[in-house]
Parts: C-alpha cells; sequence; structure tokens
C-alpha cells in the first residue's frame, strides 16, 4: 500500500505496510512501540508485547524508509476485531498518517469480514479515535497504569 502526502509542496512517498513477525520492520516497530508507549510510562522493552502479539496484524508506515507509525489488528471472532497499540511518532503527529494507519487496518479488516472495530483508547487520543467515527462505551478504566476508554466503530 502506499500514499503520497506533500510538505511545502513537494511531493513525499509514504508506504504502508503488513509486517511480517521474522522481519527487522518487526523489531523496529517494537522498538517504536517501546519508546512511545511503554518507555514514557516506565515500563520495560519487555513489556511492550501484548499477550496476542503473535496473533496480530501488524501494520506500519514508513517515511523515506524510516518506520514512523505502526498498529495492530486482532481479529477476535469471525465479525469483530481490536485495534491496538497504536503510535505515531511525535515528530509526525498531526500530519495524517495516524489516520491512514486506522484506514489502512479497517480497510484489511472489512476484507476479512470485520464489520466492527474495538479499541481502548487513552484518554489523550479519545478525540484522534472520535473523529474517524469511534464512539465511546462504557466507563472509563485503568489500563497499563493510565486511563482509557472503550470505543467501537461499525465498518463496512
Amino acid at each position: 500500500m502506499k500514499t503520497d502526502r506533500k510538505i511545502n509542496g513537494d511531493e513525499v512517498l509514504m508506504e504502508i505496510k503488513r509486517v511480517k513477525l521474522d522481519s527487522d520492520d518487526y523489531l523496529q516497530e517494537l522498538e517504536l512501540r517501546y519508546r512511545l508507549l511503554r518507555e514514557p510510562l516506565g515500563m520495560t522493552r519487555e513489556q511492550v508485547c501484548s499477550p496476542i502479539e503473535m496473533e496480530c496484524e501488524h501494520f506500519i508506515i514508513l517515511d523515506a524508509g524510516q518506520i514512523c507509525g505502526c498498529v495492530l489488528l486482532h481479529i477476535d471472532s469471525p465479525t469483530t476485531g481490536r485495534l491496538l497499540q497504536m503510535a505515531v511518532d511525535s515528530s509526525q503527529q498531526g500530519k495524517g498518517l495516524g489516520a491512514r494507519l486506522v484506514s489502512a487496518l479497517e480497510s484489511y479488516a472489512a476484507k476479512q469480514g470485520i464489520s466492527n472495530i474495538h479499541l481502548h483508547s487513552r484518554e489523550a487520543a479519545k478525540g484522534f479515535y472520535g473523529r474517524l467515527g469511534y464512539v465511546c462505551y462504557g466507563e472509563p478504566f485503568v489500563e497499563v497504569g493510565i486511563a482509557h476508554i472503550a470505543m467501537s466503530k461499525e465498518i463496512s
């Protein structure tokens, strides 16, 4: 999957792809997730992996060959999936990369027969997911030591 964007009028080729777990891209994805999602919480590199890590589809976005964002999809049932471990490098936030990653994940999920995606959003990311059509449900809860809210979206 490739996508283009413009910076100061210059076209820059962005690439979104699925990652194989035996690749260098996966190791770089793990490092990005650690640096952005776990290290700020005082967690170790060993705590970056989800218990369902190996069952997930992994998506990354590259800018000039460098991984600058990632997201995982876990297929929970024939019709539901869970988005997790979403991260975009802070230097790249606000440029639409996260939305492109989520769109790629949703497109892949729909092709697999998934009609509903759910996720646990950090409070700080609730607005981002809301702009993409995700709706909050349930009460806030604490996960990895910080406030989260459950959100979901019907996809086609």
